[in-house]
């Protein structure tokens, strides 16, 4: 039986040394994954600024004043992003451009700001003499200049800079090797991207100061160490930052000491011996046993550090040597005192620690769930046990579910939610709430509230906040519980809000260490808060520059004027509609909430590219309309023929001719003048049809001639002149005889190879799968060709120069870095002029290359086209004129018949048409009868 007992206390020595010393690995692990978040989320703002950079237009600007004319823009991102110490230009020319804040005293002193300066640009620019020229320029928080100062021996060129270097070999965004800043004397590293037209690299310095925090915050142990080291031994974090920075030389310059160097001799042999693939290893240090793994870190790709994290043996086995003793002493006892009764101990003892060990098993296999039918034991020290492993399975659980949910829900409101439970479960309370701080009201307004609430109200000014920080842990009036607060503060170290946890009143939440552990929690809560805050700023900026395109657009044409808004909100309004069907052809419809927003963008940016298309085109109303309207021109010819009428009539009269005839004569001219003159504007309205015989009429009617005794070539811009000179060998001698309509040579602009769309499907340069017809010439102002329009006012000319705006919105769309779930927007927004048929364009795309979203878009744009009423060219139509128009569009295979037959039953063109169109539009509509007519037997 002794045997047996000793046995069994072995046995549970080693297995509880090997569960903790297993939960040290794993928590070694699980802190180089906590360090390898945190410095993500360091680096991520600074690449999220990078991209916006990337395309301001202080990378393209050539003159200093250009670039210092985007310091409001440079310093906003300063500020919102703090650990962002600088920002910087390098142009193609050696040009260099830097903005920092002025916010620590050792880098004003460095640098001799004035007083009431808050930031700093530095500058260098070559100069017209050939040379590069410092200057140093300080501004206040207005961003006003508040002093300028040249500096001669600042010449510093940043095309020799790997920063610039590196991100001239690559689109996307590079990362140097950490390295301390000569300025602020920070450890970080410089992330640089190549601007969106090449000819500029931007860069920002992102500080990795708060690193330090992190590590000394994730000892396991009071004596540990944990320590980030690059490939060369260098130590990148430590739990005391100041301490890595050592002079370079006698330089004034800085570097981080290497292990050896910083004199932390349990480091040090950790490195030497530390195993390549991150297992723990055993070694001697100062005397004593420790643990410890190199472990890769993955927090900057392609850095090649490693995090080292190592404890004492002593530290990591606690209590365990005093319990193997107290064990042995009572198993002795024991087996002295009730020798008759040690086998059913012993038995009872051996299935003890079988259950532990079982459960030891699991939680080395990564499995913390919790026994929830565990008999429980006689033996109180392997209850005790069995609890402490229970809590400890518990919160890991906990921790792990709380990781997940960071790392998985965009949703703040679900996120807090669902990580307050968690939070709640592995501090073992009763209850919590999170409280997010209102800035514009300074109150803290309940968020998320989990299991016990009754002290905590539903909000609390800021003041009150601050009380209860203040208190510390407060008992709850007339219960056994206490109430504990803990601040949530970003990487600026500003007040995020409150996390409040109600729990009991024992030993295990009395202890300091219950304390730290969720005050280190609450760190990784509030860095999730505020990168959730941040990517929502950013979604709501993207969605703001939206809007203002699409307003831009609208506002470039008083024609168009809301033609970007109401496609967007019928789109939408009939999605959704959509995505409420249980049965018929859409019950499968539905869009997520990242293809809803994928949608809803594409609807605003559906015709971005007509920021490209000529104004005079998009509003022409009449067909001699130019950037004015022609036909003032043709009247004052018609005016000259009239003089001429009067000038023969007093002509004859002096020749001897009957004053009668004469005036007889002179009244019929200037009476066919009047209806030629009136056929001719008629003409120029652009009505439903011109038929044949009336461009006819205006052909005998433009062969009348008069005379021009003005050289047509004086007053001409340089392309006009040379289009006229191209067109004759010699200017006609004057007077000169002129046609009284006409298409002249020099009306017709032809195509050069810089203006040249490559929209043709065999031009080698059209790598968008384009299929379009290219007109003849790029634009044809002749009198008889634009008169001759046979429907509408536009030419083929004009129609290729609107229809050109698709093909710009999806070149403009694909060259943005959409993210993943964004990667639709660009499709779905330049296919909403294809057809059913696949004869739209402009790729030409049939039915079964269009998704029900594009679809969506190409129904709604013809029919807000339809009903609109700020058109030039066209009365607006009624409700019943516009819907049947789209039935014969449904049969021609432009639309698609089913989607239309839905729009029509679901009346849903009615709530649009309440809001967006006036009341004299609104007439009856006979569903059925439309639905009929779009049926493809219908036209029979």
């Amino acid at each position: 039986m002794t045997l047996v007992a000793v046995a069994l206390i072995t046995l549970s020595w080693y297995g509880s040394r090997a569960i903790l010393l297993d939960m040290a690995a794993m928590a070694a692990r699980d802190t180089g994954q906590i360090v390898a978040e945190r410095v993500r989320r360091i680096v991520e703002p600074g690449s999220t600024s990078l991209r916006i950079l990337a395309f301001d237009p202080v990378v393209d600007a050539k003159r200093l004043d250009d670039r210092l004319a985007r310091r409001s823009v440079l310093a906003t991102e300063l500020a919102e992003n703090p650990l962002l110490s600088a920002i910087h230009v390098g142009y193609e020319n050696g040009d260099f451009l830097l903005m920092r804040a002025l916010d620590r005293r050792d880098i004003r002193e460095r640098f001799q700001a004035p007083p009431q300066a808050n930031y700093l640009v530095q500058s260098v620019t070559l100069g017209d003499d050939g040379k590069r020229h410092g200057l140093f320029l300080f501004y206040d928080a207005k961003h006003d200049l508040v002093m300028r100062r040249p500096e001669a021996d600042y010449r510093f060129d940043p095309r020799e800079r790997p920063w610039y270097i590196d991100a001239m070999e690559t689109v996307s965004a590079v990362a140097s090797n950490p390295y301390v800043f000569f300025s602020t004397r920070q450890v970080g590293i410089t992330l640089s991207r190549l601007s969106h037209s090449g000819r500029a690299v931007v860069a920002v310095d992102v500080a990795l100061e708060d690193l330090g925090e992190a590590l000394d915050r994730l000892r396991m142990t009071p004596n540990a160490e944990l320590a980030l080291v690059d490939a060369g031994g260098a130590v990148i974090g430590y739990r005391d930052m100041d301490a890595l920075l050592v002079h370079r030389g006698r330089s004034d310059e800085f570097e981080v000491r290497t292990l050896d160097a910083l004199g932390i001799d349990a480091l040090t042999r950790l490195w030497r011996v530390a195993s390549a693939d991150g297992r723990v290893v055993s070694y001697e240090s100062g005397g004593r046993e420790w643990f410890g793994a190199a472990l890769p870190f993955d927090g900057l790709d392609g850095s090649g550090m490693r995090l080292l994290t190592t404890a004492p043996l002593g530290e990591l086995l606690g209590a365990l040597a005093l319990n193997r003793t107290r064990m042995i002493l009572i198993s002795i006892g024991l087996i002295l005192l009730f020798l008759p009764l040690g086998w059913l101990v012993g038995s009872t003892v051996g299935r003890a620690l079988e259950g532990i060990a079982a459960q030891a098993l699991r939680m080395s296999r990564f499995s913390f769930r919790r026994w929830r039918e565990r008999p429980a034991s006689a033996l109180r020290e392997v209850e005790a046990l069995n609890d402490v492993m229970d809590k400890v399975a518990g919160s890991m659980e906990s921790l792990l579910e709380i990781s997940r949910v960071l790392g998985s829900e965009p949703r703040i409101e679900t996120m807090l939610a669902q990580v307050l439970e968690k939070f709640v479960q592995a501090t073992r309370c009763e209850g919590g709430a999170v409280y997010l701080l209102d800035r514009e009201r300074q109150r803290l307004v309940r968020v998320a509230a989990f299991g016990e609430r009754g002290a905590l109200s539903e909000s609390m000014s800021a003041g009150e906040g601050d009380a209860v920080l203040a208190e510390g842990q407060d008992q709850d009036p007339g219960r056994s519980r206490r109430r504990i607060a803990f601040e949530l503060r970003g990487r600026d170290k500003q007040s995020q809000g409150l996390l409040m946890l109600v729990h009991d009143s024992d030993r295990d939440h009395a202890a300091p260490g219950f304390v730290a552990f969720a005050d280190r929690l609450t760190g990784m809560l509030a860095v999730a808060i505020e990168t959730r805050q941040l990517i929502e700023a950013q979604r709501k900026l993207f969605e703001s520059v939206t809007h203002i395109l699409a307003d831009a657009i609208d506002a470039k044409s008083p024609y168009t004027g809301g033609h970007c808004e109401r496609v967007p909100k019928l789109a939408i309004l009939l999605a959704d509609r959509m995505q409420t069907e249980v049965d018929g052809p859409y019950a499968g419809f539905h869009l997520s909430e990242d293809e809803r927003e994928a949608f809803r963008l594409a609807a605003w940016l559906h015709d971005c590219g007509k920021v490209t298309s000529p104004g005079h085109i998009m509003d022409k109303a009449t067909k001699l309309e130019v950037v004015y309207n022609r036909i003032h021109e043709i009247r004052m010819r018609f005016e000259v023929l009239w003089r001429d009428a009067e000038i023969d009539c007093l002509q004859g009269r002096l020749r001897g001719e009957d004053a009668r005839a004469a005036e007889d004569r002179r009244d019929v001219r200037q009476a066919q003048l009047r209806d030629d003159f009136r056929f001719v504007a008629e003409c120029n309205i652009g009505g439903e049809f011109l038929p044949d015989d009336a461009i006819g009429h205006l052909h005998a009617i433009g062969a009348q001639t008069w005379q021009r005794h003005f050289d047509d070539a004086l007053g001409l811009d340089a392309q006009e002149g040379a289009r006229l000179a191209g067109s004759r060998p010699a200017p006609s001698p004057l007077p000169a005889t002129e046609r009284l309509l006409a298409d002249q040579p020099q009306h017709v602009v032809p195509w050069d190879d810089a203006r040249r769309p490559a929209v043709e499907r065999d031009d080698p340069r059209n790598t968008w799968g384009f299929d379009m017809t290219l007109p003849e010439h790029r634009r044809n102002m002749g009198e008889l060709h634009n008169l001759a329009i046979q429907r509408g006012t536009l030419t083929d000319e004009d129609r290729f120069a609107i229809n050109d705006h698709i093909v710009q919105t999806l070149i403009m769309l694909k060259r943005l870095p959409w993210p993943g779930h964004l990667g639709r927007v660009p499709d779905i927004a330049a296919n909403h002029h294809e057809r059913m048929d696949g004869k739209g364009y402009p790729r030409r795309l049939r039915g079964d290359q269009l998704g029900t979203t594009e679809r969506i878009m190409a129904l709604v744009d013809v029919f807000e086209a339809l009903t609109a009423a700020d058109r030039p060219y066209k009365p607006p139509k009624t409700l019943s004129e516009s819907l049947g128009i789209m039935a014969a569009m449904c049969r021609d295979g432009h639309l698609d018949p089913e989607l239309y037959r839905y729009f029509v039953r679901s009346r849903v063109w009615l709530d649009y048409a309440r809001a967006c169109m006036r009341p004299e539009q609104i007439d009856g509509v006979d569903t059925e009868a439309l639905a009929r007519a779009s049926q493809p037997e219908a036209s029979a």
